[in-house]
């Protein structure tokens, strides 16, 4: 009797691969609006990255704004370093309208800041009426400059006045971001040259007036907020 033919092995059946999952393994990055919301609220690491997004594109826009007869005294970076502080004081005032608002609020900012700089870098060419302190800051230099704020003393006589104008106006600067004081207190204050404050600071002479008109900017908002000594005018 013929044998029969051994049983073979059945052959095993490939297991099915996983599922391939639709989702991917990062986590989603928050949209624009979703760090907006956030950064309005006070939320400094979504206002970073909002900048760390967008400062490229309104870098290279700033870039192709600057002439080349101002290229040696204002860099690009500058302008976005200036931009970057002041875009962190006003989040909390900006109001989003449309997708891109932030980008085009940012390019404002940034252009703002180079137009007051080749302003400023222009009128400099050119000798001013104004006589500016060489010596160092006075109590007269501090009056220059809270006349140079539009600002009136209310005091019957400015020369009993001097020292606690000084004091007071010492409070407004302290209140300021460090370099925007410290403009100040070089140039207006000090009467040193752009070119020495320049030096002093580590900056251009673009940043150095740029800075000035912003420093000037807040330190009327913090003057008519809080001084006793003088009112605003303008």
């Amino acid at each position: 009797m013929a044998s029969e033919p051994p049983n073979s092995a059945p052959t095993p059946t490939p297991a099915a691969p996983p599922p391939q999952s639709t989702a991917s393994s990062k986590p989603a990055l928050p949209t624009d609006g979703e760090l907006l919301a956030k950064a309005t609220g006070g939320d400094q690491p979504a206002v970073i990255e909002l900048l760390r997004r967008h400062g490229p594109t309104v870098r290279s826009r700033i870039a192709s704004k600057i002439s080349p007869l101002w290229q040696s005294m204002v860099d690009p970076d500058d302008v976005l370093q200036v931009t970057y502080v002041e875009a962190v004081m006003d989040i909390g005032r900006f109001q989003p309208r449309h997708e891109g608002s932030f980008l085009a609020w940012l390019t404002l900012l940034a252009e703002n800041n180079l137009r007051d700089a080749i302003k400023e870098l222009d009128r400099a060419k050119r000798p001013s009426p104004r006589k500016r302190v060489e010596s160092g800051a006075t109590d007269e230099s501090y009056v220059a400059l809270v006349e140079l704020m539009g600002a009136t003393l209310t005091t019957p006589s400015i020369q009993a006045a001097k020292g606690e104008i000084r004091t007071a106006l010492d409070a407004a600067l302290d209140r300021l971001p460090p370099d925007y004081s410290r403009v100040i207190r070089l140039y207006d204050l000090g009467g040193r040259s752009v070119e020495d404050v320049s030096t002093d600071m580590g900056k251009s002479q673009g940043a150095v007036f740029m800075l000035r008109a912003r420093a000037h900017e807040r330190l009327k908002q913090v003057i008519g907020r809080e001084s006793q000594f003088f009112s605003r005018t303008t």
